[in-house]
């Protein structure tokens, strides 16, 4: 029975099968649109289903018609642009500590 309160809208990347069931709707397959590209294997766009490749992630939403950020909300912030990754995600977790740490000890 159902409560009667909205359901939140979730921040989860979409499955890898959703995204190819969207692109199969449109009638292109991963290998056709690694080849309108000028890829030679569909493998790089296969990758971005499950691994951070910005441009690879680009084409995909672009095909689907929608923003990156909607299919992997967990590689995007809010405003659309990249979130850090690997060591650039912890030199700024670094940095951001040290200044917190800093503004502490000054107050």
């Amino acid at each position: 029975m159902a409560t009667g309160t909205a359901k939140k809208a979730s921040q989860e990347d979409w499955h890898p099968a959703k995204v190819k069931m969207e692109l199969h709707m449109r009638g292109i397959t991963l290998s056709g649109l690694a080849e309108a590209h000028g890829l030679t294997s569909s493998s790089t766009l296969s990758a971005a289903l499950t691994r951070s490749y910005p441009a690879n992630e680009k084409r995909i939403a672009d095909a689907i018609g929608v923003h990156p950020k909607v299919i992997w909300p967990s590689r995007y912030e809010e405003d659309g642009s990249r979130k850090p990754q690997g060591f650039r995600a912890l030199q700024s977790t670094a940095a951001a500590t040290a200044r917190n740490s800093n503004l502490r000890k000054a107050a």
